[in-house]
C-alpha cells in the first residue's frame, strides 16, 4: 500500500448538516466513550496476561464501514491509528458474510495492524438485522511463537521468523465458538493457556461494547445512533480544520534517524519528514525514506500512519480522536520496500523501536515550529526487556516470559522541563508492571529500579529524567535474553540549542570480570542463573540553551538528585560546593559560575569540530567519559569497546549543530 487519503477533500465533509439537536449529540457521543471504556474495564478485571494487564492494550468503536467512532480515554497510542485498518480488512475479507454472533480475530501487520504479538477481535453489531458498528479490542500477547521467547527476535529479515501471523479468521460463527479455529492459534505460541484465556478476555469485552450499543439503539432509535456516529466523527474533522485556520502555511522538514542497518554496515538509517500546511488540512510526506533494513526495526503502513497520526493529536489534545481526525490528515508514505512502508515479507515487530517514535518525534519538532508554545524536544526512545527460558521452579519446568518495558523521560518544552519517569510517547496509557507481579510469575528479581541520575538531556528547560533497573536471574535454565530498543547511537536529541541525554543499552554482568555491553538491539544472548543484568532508559532532550538555566534551578536539581555536581560544571557551567548533603545545603559559587559559563560559551562551538579519533581513544583511555563524548563533542561510540563509529558520528554532529549549536550565542 503506497498512500493512505482517508478522504480525498477533506472540506467536502464538513459541509454536512447536523441533524441532532446538540444535547442529544453530546450525550451519544459521550456515550460512545464510555462504550470503549467499558471494554478497557472488562479487560482489565478478564485477561490473563500480566502484559495486558499492564495496560498494553486498546479498544475502539467503529462504525458500519470500518471507520473508528470512538478510541478509549487510556489506549494506547500505537494502537489507535490502526484499528480502523483492521476492521476495514475484515469487512474486505468476509464481505457479506458477517452475522450476528461472529467474532473475527487477526493481527496482520499488512492489512494495517502493528506487530504479530497485537491480536486483535473484533465483533459485529446488528440492530433490525443490519450491521450498524463494530467492536473491538487489541491486546499484546506476551508470546506469538518466532524464533525466540516473546517473539521479539532481531535477527529476523522476514516475518517467518517472528510468529503467527494471523489474517481475518473467524473465532465465532453466529455465536458458536470455533474450538479448532482457537486452539490452532494458541498452539503456535509459547503461552497457549494464557492466550486462550486472554482470547475470551477479549472476545467478551467486545461483548460488553455491544450491549450498551444496543442500549442506546433502545433508547433513542437506530436512525439517531447511526447519525451520531457520523456527526462525530464530522465534529472532530471540522474542529481540526478550524484549529489551522489560524496556523501558518508552508512547508517543514526534519529527518530522524533509527541507528544502523545491519545489511549495510555502521551509519544511521534516515527517516524523512516533510509537513505542508495549505489550507486544505495537514499533509504529509515521508517518501526519501531509507529502504527497508535487515532486521526486525521496519514499520508497515498501518503503524506509519498510526505514529503520523499520533504525533499530530500530541499538539490537538483537546480534540477528540476518530476517524474524523484522520480525515484531515493526508500522507505520503512512499511505495513500498522502504522502513516506512516494510510490506510482506518484511520484519516488522520492532517498528516500535524503530521508526514509530523517530517519525513522532520528527513531528514534534516540526509543531514545534508552528506551535512554539507547545514546542517540545525528542523523547526517550520505546524499549523491552524480553527474558525466555524454562522456570526451574515450577513443577513441569514451564517457559515463561520476562517481558519488561520503562518508563522515561520526555523532552524539555518551552517553557518547563521535561516529564520524568514517564510512560512512552508510544503509548502514554501503558503502566509500568509491578515489580512484586513479575517476580511471582517469573524467574527474575528486581535489584534496582531507581532515577538515574544526569539522564536528561540539559537545557534551559531540561528533558526529564530517565529510569536505571536492574535485575538477576534466579531459578532457570535454557533461558535467552533479547532486547528491542533503539538510540544508542541516534540519542535522544535536544532542540533550540538543547543537548542530547544519554544512550539506551544493556550491561550484562557489570562490574564483574564477565561484564559484556550488549547494546541496544540484541536477541537469543544466552543467560544462566546468578547473571546480572542493568540497562537505563534516556531522559528527555534538552529545550533552550543550558548556559540559559537559572543557577538557583540546577542547584535544586542537585539537591533533588537528577544532577551530578559534575555535570552541574559541565552541562549548566554551574558550580556548586556541598556544604552538607543530609541537609541539601549545596552552596552555588557565582563568581566561578559565571567565568566557567564564559569558558564553556569560548570553546563549545570547537569542540563539535575535535578529532573523533581522539576523542575516542580519550574515552578508551578513561580521560573523557561518556557524556562530555556526547554532549560536548557530539562523538558516537560502541559504548562497551570505545570503537569509533565514523560516519554515524558525522551524521550526528550535522544533527548537533541543526539543533543544539546553530541556537547558542
Amino acid at each position: 500500500m503506497t498512500d493512505t487519503l482517508v478522504a480525498p477533500d477533506t472540506l467536502a465533509n464538513t459541509a454536512r448538516h447536523a441533524s441532532l439537536d446538540p444535547v442529544t449529540f453530546e450525550v451519544l457521543k459521550n456515550a460512545f466513550a464510555t462504550s470503549v471504556d467499558l471494554m478497557s474495564e472488562q479487560i482489565l478485571r478478564t485477561c490473563y496476561s500480566f502484559v495486558i494487564y499492564s495496560r498494553d492494550f486498546s479498544s475502539a468503536l467503529c462504525d458500519a464501514q470500518g471507520n473508528t467512532v470512538m478510541q478509549g480515554s487510556g489506549d494506547i497510542a500505537v494502537h489507535v491509528g490502526t484499528l480502523h485498518f483492521q476492521c476495514k480488512a475484515v469487512i474486505e475479507e468476509f464481505g457479506t458474510d458477517i452475522h450476528p454472533g461472529d467474532v473475527f480475530a487477526i493481527n496482520d501487520p499488512y492489512r494495517g495492524g502493528t506487530h504479530f504479538n497485537d491480536v486483535s477481535f473484533i465483533r459485529p453489531i446488528f440492530a433490525d438485522g443490519e450491521v450498524i458498528a463494530f467492536a473491538q479490542n487489541k491486546g499484546h500477547w506476551a508470546d506469538i511463537g518466532g524464533n525466540v521467547p516473546g517473539s521479539f527476535d532481531v535477527n529476523a529479515k522476514e516475518h517467518f521468523g517472528e510468529g503467527l501471523r494471523i489474517t481475518p479468521v473467524r473465532i465465532w460463527s453466529k455465536g458458536v465458538f470455533l474450538h479448532d479455529v482457537a486452539q490452532l492459534l494458541v498452539s503456535n505460541t509459547r503461552a497457549p493457556r494464557q492466550a486462550m484465556g486472554d482470547l475470551h478476555a477479549q472476545s467478551e469485552a467486545t461483548a460488553v461494547c455491544e450491549r450498551e450499543v444496543h442500549r442506546l439503539v433502545g433508547k433513542y432509535t437506530k436512525g439517531t445512533v447511526l447519525a451520531a456516529m457520523q456527526e462525530t466523527q464530522d465534529y472532530v474533522e471540522r474542529t481540526v480544520l478550524r484549529q489551522l485556520e489560524s496556523l501558518p502555511r508552508g512547508e517543514w522538514e526534519t529527518t530522524d534517524y533509527i541507528d544502523v542497518d545491519p545489511g549495510k554496515g555502521e551509519g544511521l538509517v534516515p527517516i524523512k519528514i516533510k509537513l505542508t500546511l495549505d489550507g486544505h488540512g495537514i499533509h504529509y510526506d515521508l517518501t526519501g525514506s531509507a529502504p527497508a533494513v535487515a532486521t526486525f526495526l521496519n514499520s508497515g503502513y498501518g503503524t506509519t500512519h498510526s505514529a503520523i497520526y499520533a504525533g499530530t493529536k500530541t499538539f490537538f489534545p483537546e480534540v477528540p480522536l476518530n476517524s474524523g481526525f484522520y480525515a484531515a490528515v493526508r500522507a505520503e508514505i512512499g511505495p513500498e520496500g522502504t522502513v516506512v512502508n516494510a510490506g510482506w515479507p518484511y520484519a516488522v515487530t520492532g517498528f516500535c523501536s524503530g521508526p514509530y517514535e523517530k517519525i513522532m518525534n520528527g513531528i514534534f519538532e516540526l509543531w514545534s515550529q508552528i506551535m512554539p508554545e507547545r514546542a517540545m524536544a525528542c523523547a526517550f526512545n520505546l524499549e523491552y526487556l524480553l527474558v525466555g527460558g524454562k522456570d526451574a521452579r515450577t513443577p513441569t519446568n514451564e517457559y515463561f516470559m520476562w517481558y519488561d518495558w520503562m518508563a522515561g523521560g520526555w523532552g524539555g518544552r518551552a517553557s518547563k522541563d521535561g516529564s520524568s519517569a514517564t510512560a512512552p510517547v508510544f503509548g502514554p496509557g501503558l503502566a509500568v508492571q509491578p515489580i512484586e507481579g513479575q517476580e511471582r510469575l517469573s524467574p527474575v528479581l528486581t535489584t534496582r529500579h531507581e532515577i538515574a541520575m544526569d539522564s536528561a538531556g540539559p537545557g534551559r528547560y531540561r528533558g526529564g529524567l530517565g529510569i536505571e533497573k536492574g535485575g538477576v536471574l534466579t531459578d532457570a535454565f535454557d533461558t535467552v535474553m533479547s532486547y528491542c530498543c533503539d538510540r544508542a547511537r541516534s540519542i535522544t536529541w535536544g532542540i533550540e540549542g538543547g543537548l542530547p541525554s544519554i544512550p539506551h543499552g544493556v550491561w550484562l554482568n557489570k562490574g564483574t570480570d564477565g561484564e559484556r555491553y550488549l547494546g541496544s538491539n540484541f536477541s537469543s544472548v544466552p543467560v544462566q542463573s546468578g547473571d546480572t543484568f542493568t540497562r537505563p532508559s534516556a531522559g528527555g532532550g534538552g529545550f533552550g540553551d543550558p548556559l540559559m538555566r537559572t543557577a538557583a534551578e540546577v542547584r535544586e536539581d542537585v539537591i533533588d538528585g537528577y544532577v551530578s555536581i559534575d555535570r552541574a560544571a559541565k552541562d549548566y557551567g554551574v558550580v556548586i560546593r556541598e556544604i552538607d548533603a543530609e541537609l541539601d545545603d549545596f552552596e552555588i559559587d557565582e563568581a566561578a559560575t559565571t567565568e566557567l559559563r564564559e569558558q564553556i560559551r569560548a570553546a563549545r562551538h570547537g569542540w563539535l569540530t575535535e578529532d573523533p579519533h581522539a576523542v575516542a581513544e580519550s574515552y578508551r583511555n578513561g580521560t573523557t567519559d561518556m557524556l562530555d563524548v556526547i554532549r560536548r563533542h557530539g562523538v558516537i561510540l560502541d559504548w562497551g569497546t570505545g570503537e569509533l563509529y565514523e560516519n554515524t558520528t558525522a551524521e550526528y554532529r550535522q544533527l548537533m549543530k541543526r539543533r543544539s549549536s546553530a541556537h547558542w550565542h
